[in-house]
């Protein structure tokens, strides 16, 4: 851009216009790219989740981000022998207990079991329910003695002998029975496998949330280095093979199948644009100018998402190859339609035509594509609120780049290939088009059709519809949480207090209300933090509840009368020494229980957050050891559907109120899930018409016609219609990211509209002959931009992961329609010579 110092003082201000306005993109782009390399990208499922949730949806988002069966990660060692599978689990499971990652590893061996077993004994008094003043009475400690002195006889009969002297009341018997309905794994060879032995199976428990993608994936990584270590120089063990699940595994999972999609589609995108560009410019010079506004938008819509949400999330990540399609439509209007034989000034006042020709047509129609996206800005998920953020300022950056930098970056003339004889036929077409009106309106009453006879299968209604979770990932979890017994929250109570204690003792009267309905049968049982860690008002009640030694003592003796076996006084000694000591001790600490796997159920289910402290009530419904099969349902933080298992809420609901106790909430988490995902596709749907309805006062604003407002939406709304009743038919039901499908639809498709009801269709030279209908180049620039955006989308249909597949198969023929309706639906024009005057000037450019 060199100055020569005899231009017009008018060419030298245009020549300082166009540097500045090329050093400030280049500063732009300097700027984001910055920004872009410090972002960082998720696949965290939770963004999609709502930021101002419900008293029940929080308690789902923290399920999904920090609860325990977040943090689990699921590892079955397959092939080889029992014995070789054996060996690398106890290997595997000694390496990873001395890692800090890990705050739990259990594989089946009794690491813990005696320490476990030690602190139920030392704390028996405190932990056993069985504990009140009735059962310390001559009479209490009879009958408990009774009971004891009769399992002697029994199978347990060994281990009630080595107790009776310092538990002859049973307490250690009451806690174990606690335990009774957890479902355990099957053991061989000391460690847990499968239930068909093909298989070691192990459990391992991080210490960061589920949501930290990066910290799961340091924990993947180290059990897999523990697998490899374990099973060096073992000799069997070359065909053994690791495989992982849990949450953290498909969130890391699902994070590299998007950053893979998204670079492999993003390449082959590339290539079909950049090879469909080299079929129509001459040089590689415009190709690559045509791409300036691409990689202008992608890098503007990528550093803002990382400088309003700090965090990229890899679906936004998705949309920079569907920008590719879209984005570059711009450039291809400019070079195409203001392609000129000669450089210079023709080659200057053709670019300056262009713009006042098309420009405000192109501009309109990016407009209207920022108000539909404008309306997910007010969407009360983060999710949707990143989409429309990044497709704005995509858009609005590519179409600015393409309006205020390319014509300063491409001084010489532009180079397009002799499309003079596509242009012929595409304005055959065109003037043919409007015949097909009636076939049209065929399709429209058949999509009508199809789209009331599948009304009700038309919506998705489960969270479950937007996991990124392969169904043979989801079988595997399932079959090795069966395997292992693992946590499959779906019911909570949950008790909410200004302290631990107030949390634990609003526990424990919920607990003595749902006991009622476990010896009934209307629930399997519950796990409840005040079982292992019970309140300090409890533990005093129950220290209070054991007599001075004096006094046990002299009711230990009537207790001996009348027993079935004759068991002298002496033999007792033990416990009434267990017992004083017990009424003298301090009471049970959370940080007593440290070490122990019931410290480990104590951290899952109590815990404090902003202030305020929760104690957790899992609950197991009656048939839940039937769903505990190969074929169950994975956690609820997975976002997978599978059969549930049933339990009547009415019954628990009533006990949970009956309790009295403040702020204790019962929560269905799959049930939780589906509502929010209801209300998610209801939100999106209101601000998708609240969108179009912004789309519909602009083009009134614009174009001051209500017909032309009608023909520029009728095409658009037609193809959302058509591929709509396309799903219908193919009985694929309809998610949120279907919908935002359609909305690119309208958004994309709006251009083409816009140009088939151009009112003035002056051609970029600046005649200003009357309308002869859309210009021939017009129509080889919308065909070009056409299949690059369906190169762009399409090819998102190939994805392996779902979400980036339903943009693909909804926008790819979406765009196609939209094209097609446009030109049927055009006003219809007069014969003419337009074709000619196109022909003649391309010709006239050959010749040159």
């Amino acid at each position: 851009m060199k100055r020569d110092k005899h231009e017009p003082p008018a060419a030298q201000v245009r020549a300082l216009t166009a540097r500045g306005a090329v050093l400030l993109w280049l500063s732009f782009l300097i700027v984001c790219a910055l920004v872009i390399s410090r972002a960082h990208f998720s696949a965290d499922l939770s963004a999609f989740l709502p930021s101002a949730p419900t008293a029940r949806q929080r308690l789902l988002v923290d399920q999904l981000r920090e609860g325990i069966v977040s943090r689990l990660i699921l590892a079955g060692i397959e092939g080889g022998d029992a014995n070789t599978r054996a060996e690398i689990s106890r290997g595997m499971a000694a390496a990873l207990r001395k890692d800090s990652r890990f705050v739990s590893v259990n594989n089946g061996e009794s690491v813990t079991q005696a320490r476990d077993e030690r602190f139920v004994f030392d704390h028996r008094y405190l932990l056993s329910p069985a504990v009140t003043p009735q059962r310390f009475s001559a009479d209490g400690l009879h009958r408990a003695l009774g009971d004891s002195l009769d399992l002697l006889g029994s199978s347990a009969g060994l281990m009630t002998k080595a107790l009776l002297p310092h538990d002859p009341t049973g307490e250690v018997t009451a806690i174990v029975d606690q335990f009774a309905g957890d479902a355990q794994p099957v053991s061989k060879d000391g460690v847990w496998v499968s239930r068909d032995g093909s298989r070691a199976v192990l459990v391992a428990q991080t210490a960061a949330a589920g949501s930290d993608t990066d910290a799961q994936e340091s924990a993947i990584a180290a059990v897999r280095a523990a697998f490899r270590s374990a099973a060096s120089g073992m000799a069997h063990a070359s065909s053994c093979r690791l495989v992982l699940t849990g949450p953290g595994v498909f969130s890391v999972q699902t994070r590299d199948t998007i950053k893979h999609d998204v670079e492999r589609l993003s390449a082959l995108s590339l290539a079909l644009v950049v090879g469909l560009l080299l079929l129509v410019y001459r040089s590689p010079r415009t190709l690559a100018l045509g791409l300036v506004p691409v990689l202008s938008g992608v890098a503007a819509g990528l550093a803002l998402v990382s400088l309003v949400f700090g965090t990229v999330h890899g679906l936004t990540l998705g949309f920079g190859t569907t920008l590719i399609g879209e984005a570059v439509d711009y450039s291809i209007y400019l070079f195409v339609q203001s392609a000129r034989p000669s450089a210079g000034p023709e080659a200057r006042a053709s670019l300056h035509a262009w713009i006042a020709a098309y420009w405000p047509t192109i501009r309109l129609g990016m407009l209207t594509s920022v108000c539909g996206f404008a309306s997910m800005l007010f969407s009360g998920f983060p999710g949707l609120v990143q989409l429309g953020v990044y497709s704005i300022a995509g858009l609005v950056a590519a179409a600015v780049v393409t309006r205020y930098v390319l014509p300063h970056l491409h001084r010489r003339a532009i180079a397009v290939r002799d499309l003079s004889r596509l242009g012929a036929r595409l304005a055959d077409a065109a003037r043919a088009a409007p015949r097909l009106r009636w076939p049209f309106a065929a399709l429209m009453i058949g999509a009508v059709t199809a789209l009331v006879l599948h009304r009700g299968q038309l919506w998705s209604h489960e969270l479950s519809a937007l996991s990124p979770v392969p169904a043979s990932s989801q079988a595997l979890d399932a079959t090795l949480r069966a395997d292992v017994g693992a946590p499959d929250v779906r019911y909570l109570v949950v008790v909410s207090g200004t302290s631990e204690q107030a949390a634990l003792e609003g526990a424990e009267k919920i607990a003595a209300r749902l006991q009622p309905l476990v010896d009934a049968g209307a629930l399997a049982g519950f796990d409840s933090p005040s079982r292992f860690l019970p309140s300090d008002a409890t533990q005093r009640a129950r220290l209070a509840s054991l007599p001075p030694a004096n006094v046990l003592e002299e009711r230990m003796r009537s207790a001996l009368a009348d027993q079935a076996i004759e068991v002298k006084p002496a033999v007792f000694a033990p416990f009434i020494a267990d017992v004083e000591q017990a009424r003298n001790a301090p009471l049970l600490r959370r940080a007593d229980l440290r070490g122990t796997s019931m410290g480990l159920a104590v951290d899952a289910l109590l815990n404090e957050r902003s202030g305020r402290w929760q104690a957790m009530l899992s609950l197991r419904a009656p048939n839940a050891a039937s769903a505990a099969t190969p074929n169950a349902r994975p956690s609820p933080s997975q976002g997978t559907s599978v059969d549930e298992p049933d339990l009547d809420a009415k019954r628990v609901e009533a006990a949970v109120a009956s309790a009295h106790v403040p702020d204790a909430l019962f929560v269905d988490l799959k049930r939780e899930a589906d509502t929010l995902y209801i209300d998610y596709v209801r939100e999106d749907i209101r601000l998708s018409l609240a969108g179009l309805a912004a789309i519909v006062a602009l083009l009134f604003a614009a174009l001051r016609d209500a017909r032309r407002v009608a023909g520029t939406l009728a095409p658009l709304m037609a193809a959302v219609l058509a591929v709509t009743a396309g799903f219908a038919l193919a009985h694929e039901p309809l998610t949120i990211l279907h919908l935002i499908g359609l909305l690119l639809i309208v958004a994309i498709g709006s251009n083409y509209a816009l140009f088939f009801n151009r009112r003035d269709a002056a051609s970029p030279t600046g005649s200003s002959a009357p309308s002869q209908g859309i210009a021939p180049q017009t129509l080889v620039s919308l065909l070009v931009a056409n299949l690059a955006t369906v190169a762009g989308f399409g090819l998102l249909a190939f994805s392996r992961v779902p979400m980036l597949e339903s943009f693909g198969l909804t926008v790819g023929p979406g765009a196609m329609l939209a094209l097609l309706f446009s030109a049927i639906l055009a006003p219809r024009a007069p014969q003419a010579t337009g074709c000619a005057s196109f022909t003649a000037a391309q010709r006239k450019r050959n010749t040159a």
